[in-house]
């Protein structure tokens, strides 16, 4: 027993990695372009976004004030998704999409563009769904085409391209952590990239039906940026039965060093949201 009478098992798991907000899922009572001055106002400084246009390439003053009101709030823009597609029609990416080859290494400019501008670390590509008509395979390989190309230009500003595991897309094939190394490996070998990492969203992992804890163990070396949501519901931690506390507090053990991104649905306001977070600093 310890001299406060409480056992060394009970002392609560802490880790000091930093938190970043996805300003895609949270604030989205606000305009697009208020929502990074709302994140500095709960008191981060770093926010992410999934793509943030209608369009595959926007026009240069949808970018500019996309860049300005990042740099206005005071804040990083550690993440940024390459265009994805219709995603509240169930796309979820362009990268294995024969026939949009164009359209996402377009994309892949302007994307890389932005960052180069504020200083992105990371950007999220999203796999794609499959696609009736088209044989898995060809759907792969392509995949590994495009995945080089965004690698390449990420690396002009160096800069990592992170592929992801998705839960809650029946289509998606990048199911677990496996899954989205064997992509990552195939793309490694086809041309020696080594800029390229697993995203560990770690509802995701959760819900699909990963071993996060055995992922951390093997993989953290791996991983290039980790997201968060309590399960089931995917809003903020302690709404659900993940023990993330203890997730982060292994991956920082384990060496990673970089953001924890804030991407779950809040159960209330995106304010009132983070009062698990004022207690973990507490």
């Amino acid at each position: 027993m310890t001299g406060t009478g409480r056992s060394v098992q009970e002392k609560p798991v802490t880790h000091t990695l930093p938190y970043a907000v996805n300003c895609s899922i949270l604030f989205t009572e606000l305009p697009l372009l208020q929502r990074p001055a709302a994140a500095r106002e709960a008191g981060f400084d770093a926010v992410e976004f999934w793509w943030p246009f209608a369009d595959v390439v926007p026009a240069d003053r949808e970018v500019d004030a996309f860049v300005t009101a990042i740099r206005d709030a005071g804040v990083t823009l550690v993440g940024l998704n390459f265009a994805a597609g219709d995603m509240p029609a169930g796309d979820r990416g362009l990268v294995s999409w024969p026939g949009r080859e164009t359209e996402f290494r377009d994309n892949v400019a302007v994307t890389v563009g932005i960052g180069e501008r504020l200083g992105t670390g990371a950007f999220n590509a999203l796999y794609g769904n499959r696609l009736d008509g088209v044989a898995p395979e060809e759907q792969d390989a392509l995949a590994v085409e495009n995945l080089g190309v965004a690698a390449a230009a990420a690396a002009e500003i160096g800069a990592t391209v992170l592929v992801e595991p998705v839960s809650g897309a029946p289509r998606y094939p990048l199911l677990r952590a496996a899954d989205a190394l064997a992509v990552i490996e195939r793309v490694e070998r086809a041309g020696g990239t080594s800029n390229i990492a697993l995203l560990a969203d770690l509802y995701h992992l959760t819900v699909n039906g990963d071993d996060v804890a055995a992922v951390i163990d093997e993989h953290t070396g791996r991983i290039g940026h980790v997201q968060i949501a309590d399960a089931p519901g995917r809003h903020e931690p302690g709404t659900g039965s993940i023990d993330l506390a203890v997730h982060l507090a292994a991956l920082q053990a384990r060496g990673y060093t970089g953001r924890v991104s804030c991407e779950y649905v809040p159960s209330t306001t995106s304010a009132e949201s983070f009062g698990w977070l004022r207690e973990e600093q507490a």
